[in-house]
């Protein structure tokens, strides 16, 4: 009368008679319900039959108890959407492989023999395996139920999801009002130990930008989320507890000139994580121990993902590692503690932007604000920059950088630049991209430190910026004794004009890493720019040159050994050196290079690719030749030309060609001086 559909194969029914109650308790054993091809065993059936019912035409069972026998479960599946197609049945119907389980079932029927709704369903589930959308398999699933017209809930679970073995105490299915089916619950696992599938399939989606080689951990696990009809996962909801053993990463970041024995992978270990994940909203709060460089460093960290966007909040403290700046000449003693903290964002498109950076070493304080990077690791702009800190050469620096709209102020008692490798002849783009747009920059420095050696004292001034370019500004100071530097740039329409002037040469020149041994002289620079090109004017006057390997290879080459032994002992003294050239891009073309001294004298062109090629010819022509020839310069005798003196040869002409590390020299020695050669010798000695 139920369900045309159903036999009901039954074993003798033994019926008993309660007085008191005015009912007969019936009770079967070992039957069987038939569903097409399908038959499910049953334990035994147990109903109540009200006394009146006999004498009425009241339906006669109300209600009805049936325990099974261990089952399939997918039989029972379908058993159970005869009586209610619901949702929840159909998805587990789709995900269900296998497993086996014991139902005991209740069920309250009205007058009319209809089943009421507050049916009951319970059991114990044994070895099932469930597999979501192919990628997420659940097997060895054993646990107790219960399921009535709401809810599904499941106790005591113990399986395994994609071989990794876990435990819950609980697990809920409710269908919302929506019509979709909620999942939620709490789950625990052991130490875990992912292989490289798990790690794609569980933390890639979140995390990929990591690629995680290694993780071990263990977990307590809150969760819940909805699925659609379509098996579309909305609302998922997870707190989680996890002890975090280790885990191994790829080390993707580019600053090894900050940390200098920087590992290729990154490992955290020991670390305890909190983590919510809630209306699309991701975050992360965790402590424990990093292996960045050769030791342990300890870090805590509160991360959030929104809209991806992370924004970030860390603090480290950095023990028996190195840490260095060498922009700033600053390197932590590495058996000092050395603090950081962290507070910024990150996009998926890789611009890293921090609202603050703190680094504290003892006394040395570091603060940046609004400090922004870009894909490149460079950086692109700032707010402020607070720096009090003794550096590598025992020179304190108090500086402060100061950021309103376009106009920046760079302030302080002193500051070390002779790391900042900023030669103001070069035009080449820099590493830092905060030159750009149009911005103002005002300079006041009570001591500016080129070196050890050299200071300026009040150096100040103002220099206007644009499109990565100085087109306007000048900056002044002074050395001891009222000696000058000074250094200007002027925009007019399309030509920018920079000079530079020196009173002491050396603090630049000896940046060069070719020339060693330089002393004295008096340096003046010019240089007129229209476009990409360039063309400038370097002289330098009254100096001395000790160490030149390439023009020592040269001497030795020219049989002019005097000279060679002189360059590489006492040093040889030039009255004055003139160079023209012009730059392209990276092709720097050498007009004319010429230098006269008491000594020797040089004329030299050609030109240089940078990181290329170098290819430059000349002459070169000892004071003795110049003096038979002219006789304008003092004769210096054997010790400047050697045994060669006197033999008729007036100098040697050259070619340097080659890349910068492979460079080969080739000399012929000439016996007739070029016009050229004679003309700007004439020139510098009437200018004399």
């Amino acid at each position: 009368d139920i369900n045309q559909n159903f036999e009901l194969e039954l074993k003798p029914i033994k019926i008993i008679f309660e007085p008191f109650e005015l009912k007969f308790n019936a009770k079967t054993i070992g039957s069987k319900l038939i569903y097409g091809n399908k038959s499910i065993e049953i334990e035994n059936i147990k109903t109540q039959i009200p006394l009146s019912s006999l004498f009425s035409e009241k339906f006669l069972i109300e209600n009805l108890e049936v325990s099974s026998k261990p089952l399939k479960i997918k039989d029972v599946i379908s058993f159970t959407r005869v009586f209610n197609n619901s949702p929840e049945l159909f998805i587990l119907d789709k995900i269900t492989k296998k497993g086996f389980l014991i139902v005991d079932l209740k069920l309250d029927f009205d007058e009319k023999g209809n089943i009421r709704n507050n049916f009951q369903v319970n059991g114990f589930l044994k070895d099932a395996k469930i597999e979501i959308f192919k990628k997420y398999k659940i097997g060895k699933l054993n646990f107790t139920f219960d399921y009535n017209k709401k809810t599904l809930n499941f106790f005591n679970i113990i399986f395994s999801l994609n071989n990794l073995d876990f435990s819950a105490k609980n697990l809920n299915f409710t269908i919302t009002k929506k019509k979709f089916l909620k999942i939620e619950g709490e789950v625990e696992s052991k130490e875990l130990d992912l292989d490289d599938r798990n790690i794609k399939l569980f933390l890639k989606p979140y995390f990929p930008d990591l690629d995680i080689k290694k993780l071990k951990f263990s977990s307590k696990n809150k969760f819940s989320f909805e699925i659609n009809d379509k098996f579309r996962v909305s609302d998922f909801d997870l707190v989680s507890d996890i002890n975090l053993t280790e885990i191994f990463f790829s080390n993707k970041m580019k600053i090894k000139n900050i940390f200098p024995h920087l590992n290729n992978d990154i490992k955290f270990l020991n670390h305890s994580i909190k983590i919510n994940y809630e209306k699309n909203i991701f975050m992360i709060n965790g402590s424990g121990n990093v292996l960045l460089q050769k030791n342990y460093d300890e870090l805590a960290y509160s991360i959030k993902y929104k809209d991806k966007k992370y924004d970030f909040k860390t603090s480290a403290k950095i023990n028996n590692n190195p840490f260095i700046l060498n922009f700033l000449n600053y390197e932590k003693d590495i058996n000092n503690q050395m603090n950081l903290e962290l507070d910024g964002s990150f996009e998926t498109d890789k611009i890293i932007k921090f609202n603050s950076i703190v680094l504290k070493e003892e006394n040395n304080i570091f603060k940046i604000i609004g400090l922004v990077f870009n894909k490149k690791f460079k950086v692109t702009n700032f707010k402020n920059f607070q720096i009090d800190y003794l550096d590598k050469d025992n020179i304190i620096n108090k500086l402060n950088i100061i950021r309103k709209k376009n106009n920046y102020l760079i302030s302080g008692i002193s500051f070390n630049a002779n790391n900042l490798n900023k030669n103001f002849i070069d035009d080449n783009d820099n590493d830092l991209d905060i030159i750009r747009n149009n911005f103002n920059l005002d300079v006041k420095i009570d001591k500016l430190f080129l070196d050890k050696e050299y200071s300026l004292n009040n150096f100040n001034g103002n220099l206007l910026f644009n499109n990565h370019e100085i087109i306007d500004g000048n900056l002044i100071g002074s050395f001891s004794n009222n000696e000058k530097f000074v250094f200007t740039v002027k925009t007019n329409q399309n030509e920018k004009i920079t000079t530079l002037f020196l009173d002491k040469a050396k603090p630049l020149v000896k940046r060069y890493k070719f020339i060693k041994g330089f002393s004295d002289g008096t340096l003046d620079f010019y240089s007129s720019k229209k476009g990409n090109e360039s063309f400038s004017k370097l002289k330098i006057y009254d100096f001395k040159l000790k160490e030149v390997p390439a023009l020592t290879k040269l001497l030795t080459l020219a049989s002019l050994q005097g000279i060679a032994d002189l360059l590489s002992g006492e040093g040889i003294r030039f009255n004055e050196l003139e160079m023209s050239f012009t730059n392209k891009k990276n092709l720097m073309t050498v007009d004319e290079l010429y230098a006269i001294g008491p000594a020797i004298s040089i004329l030299m062109n050609g030109y240089i690719e940078k990181n290329k090629l170098v290819s430059l010819r000349g002459t070169l022509v000892p004071a003795t030749t110049i003096n038979n020839a002219i006789g304008s310069i003092p004769i210096l005798g054997k010790i400047l030309v050697g045994s060669k003196t006197g033999e008729g040869v007036f100098g040697v002409s050259f070619k340097i060609k080659g890349p910068p590390k492979k460079l080969e020299t080739n000399v012929n020695p000439i016996k007739t001086l070029t016009p050229r050669f004679i003309t700007r010798t004439l020139e510098k000695i009437k200018k004399n």
